[in-house]
């Protein structure tokens, strides 16, 4: 929490906090992977990269940190938490005023957490597929949130998806924009498979994920076709295959979509193999993953003896 390690129990922030009331914040999720030559970080410099990309979109003119020292921050809260595999979470959020709703009127305090990560989307769930609908709440207009940057306050839009979603016995949500044409998931990019070509809707309107640049690449590598195009709704249904990308879910295949099976109901063969093709990525057994794992620094002296004396 603003360059110090603290134990969880004091990660707090004041209960007056811009970031806490208006969702004034911007984040990222990572994931380190356990590999044969121990725990590395998947594509860390982007997400760095995004994250403070994303902080000057929502309009803060300095930060605290630049992107090495995000970066060493990361790598110490990792080795400080002894974990070969975890999820990543980085926070810059307005603190120290704009209650006012000016962000010029508060500071940007920074905090990185790490904890042990499960399937997003329950056990199993990689294998055999999922349930998604298609949801009854649009996609932010880009003139309306600044769609490209993982904003806090965006998800809201996510979460009143996703929970819809789950309360009807779907497990997740499909998001149309504001024209009506398939956008993404609620944390998930999407893909459709016809005729042995992968489809995915345009930058445009989608937020750019990094798990989906890595997933066009590899599928490229295995030399799968890959377009971006407008999907309308009509062409989820008829879809040979239909799955999803992002730093959660990692690449997770789509059986069913509004009661309608897609192809066999079970995972697709170009489907499986972009997922192994990932799953080879992050745990070092691919000739894509020196360029994109990086290994986790261990602590140094006087970092592991400030954990020795807490």
């Amino acid at each position: 929490m603003n360059g110090r390690l603290v134990p969880e129990s004091e990660a707090v922030v004041p209960f007056l906090t811009a970031g806490l009331h208006y969702g004034m914040g911007v984040f990222e999720g990572i994931r380190c992977y356990d590999t044969a030559d121990g725990p590395a970080v998947f594509r860390l410099r982007d997400h760095v990269l995004r994250l403070v990309a994303s902080a000057k979109t929502l309009g803060f003119r300095e930060l605290p940190y630049d992107e090495a020292t995000l970066s060493a921050a990361i790598h110490e809260t990792i080795s400080a938490n002894a974990l070969r595999a975890c999820y990543i979470r980085p926070v810059i959020f307005l603190a120290e005023g704009g209650m006012n709703l000016n962000i010029d009127t508060g500071r940007p305090h920074v905090g990185i957490a790490v904890w042990p990560w499960k399937e997003f989307h329950g056990e199993g769930s990689l294998d055999a597929g999922i349930r998604v609908n298609v949801s009854s709440y649009t996609r932010h207009h880009p003139n309306i949130m600044m769609t490209r940057a993982k904003i806090s306050g965006n998800y809201v839009n996510s979460f009143l998806a996703k929970t819809e979603s789950v309360r009807l016995g779907f497990d997740d949500a499909v998001l149309l924009d504001p024209d009506g044409y398939v956008a993404e998931c609620t944390g998930e990019n999407l893909f459709v498979v016809t005729r042995g070509r992968i489809i995915t809707p345009p930058v445009a309107g989608i937020l750019e994920g990094i798990t989906r640049d890595t997933v066009i690449t590899l599928a490229r590598d295995a030399g799968l076709t890959v377009v971006e195009e407008r999907i309308v709704r009509d062409r989820l249904y008829d879809a040979d295959e239909v799955f999803l990308s992002g730093t959660a879910a990692e690449v997770i295949g789509v059986r069913e979509v509004d009661f309608r099976t897609i192809g066999s109901g079970s995972i697709g063969p170009i489907t499986r193999t972009v997922q192994q093709a990932f799953r080879q990525t992050v745990r070092g057994e691919h000739h894509r993953s020196p360029e994109w794992l990086e290994p986790v620094l261990p602590l140094d002296d006087e970092a592991e003896a400030k954990i020795l004396r807490a």
